[in-house]
């Protein structure tokens, strides 16, 4: 069952990636960003503002649209697209944040290229381009608790390794 801080941990990270990424409003997203933010994207510039500078560089019509969001611990995944980012194909991700203090601390991120059902092997698309109704910036699929429990316990191995890689800030 997902607890209270797991919950305000899902709406932090929802609402600052809104505030960056889809309204950029980089004043606002000071407060969600840990100055000390550690970042392990390879492809993004070390701290909160090699994240903040990547932003101001990319096309005004960037949209980070969250499809799934999962949070255990202090630790928060979100599966979604970055839309209109400038390159011939849009993004689906996985970032996973650390929470600490109430900011972000710490990301990694899976990127891949999105896949029309025409280019899928398997006819999958990402996952909010799903039969039935398309998540939205302001609707993310939450999973529920039963749910989440259910993926925590198929899945203990990862929220561990992710838990063991942490560099402590």
């Amino acid at each position: 069952m997902a607890t209270n801080s797991e919950e305000k941990n899902k709406k932090l990270v929802l609402e600052a990636f809104d505030t960056l990424f889809n309204k950029r409003d980089y004043k606002a997203a000071e407060k969600y960003w840990s100055p000390n933010y550690v970042q392990h994207s390879p492809h993004i510039q070390p701290g909160r503002d090699g994240l903040f500078n990547l932003i101001r560089g990319t096309p005004a019509s960037l949209r980070s649209e969250p499809g799934l969001i999962l949070a255990n611990d202090d630790y928060v995944i979100v599966h979604g697209r970055f839309s209109n980012i400038g390159l011939p194909k849009n993004w689906i991700a996985a970032d996973i944040v650390r929470i600490a203090g109430g900011v972000l601390v710490e990301h990694w991120d899976v990127l891949q290229d999105e896949a029309t059902r025409a280019e899928s092997q398997s006819g999958a698309t990402s996952p909010t381009r799903r039969r039935g109704p398309v998540a939205r910036p302001s609707e993310p699929v939450v999973a529920s608790p039963a749910v989440a429990g259910r993926i925590r316990a198929r899945t203990p191995a990862a929220f561990k390794y992710i838990q063991a890689s942490a560099i402590t800030s």
